[in-house]
């Protein structure tokens, strides 16, 4: 197993990585909207914030030597199920056609009361 640690993705809000590469498998842990340089939450709107949470997939998965287009399994958590359809509209735009096989919970509270949190599950790019 291979702990990574991204610079490019906003410090963890505690003791865990990133992702962890076991195998060909990336493991990324779940991202919350929050600015990479800031760590302070980003939008307040369902749209902004998934669109952070995606970035923040995306700068963890370049540096695993993997992106968006090889994820196979994602869990989206959501402050409210409410907000499905304004975070579906933004993950699918982010996602571009790509389709992985997905989860999409309404849980209690997440960190730092963001509207949603996303982790994943991506394959590495072979080399």
């Amino acid at each position: 197993m291979t702990p990574v640690i991204s610079k490019n993705a906003p410090a963890a809000v505690g003791p865990y990585s990133h992702a962890v590469i076991h195998n060909d498998t990336v493991y990324c842990a779940g991202q919350i909207p929050l600015d990479p340089a800031t760590g302070e939450i980003v939008g307040i709107t369902i749209e902004d914030q998934t669109r952070q949470v995606m970035s923040n997939l995306e700068a963890v998965l370049k540096d695993c030597h993997t992106s968006l287009k090889n994820i196979v399994k994602t869990t989206v958590f959501l402050a409210s199920m409410d907000d499905f359809a304004g975070m579906n509209q933004i993950y699918e735009a982010t996602l571009d056609g790509h389709k992985p096989a997905r989860s999409a919970f309404q849980v209690g509270r997440l960190p730092k009361d963001a509207l949603v949190e996303i982790e994943c599950i991506a394959v590495c790019d072979k080399k």
